[in-house]
């Protein structure tokens, strides 16, 4: 059986298994990684870093997502 986790995304809590990797945190939260940036604990983690880093409890993500426009 996998533990459950509590963290905070954009200031709202939300749960997910333990040892589970960041791209896969941001699949199940819907999001494309392609088009977002992510702060991670007061950091902004760069996109290499991503595979390798575990959520842990008590993380603070934040997360903004990428929108193009113009004129």
């Amino acid at each position: 059986m996998t533990e459950t986790i509590t963290l905070k995304v954009n200031g709202e809590l939300k749960t997910c298994d333990s040892g589970l990797k960041l791209p896969d945190f941001l699949k199940q939260q819907g999001l494309n990684p392609r088009l977002i940036a992510v702060e991670y604990n007061g950091e902004i983690l760069h996109h290499q870093f991503w595979g390798i880093t575990e959520i842990q409890p008590g993380d603070i993500l934040e997360i903004v997502t990428i929108v193009g426009g113009g004129i």
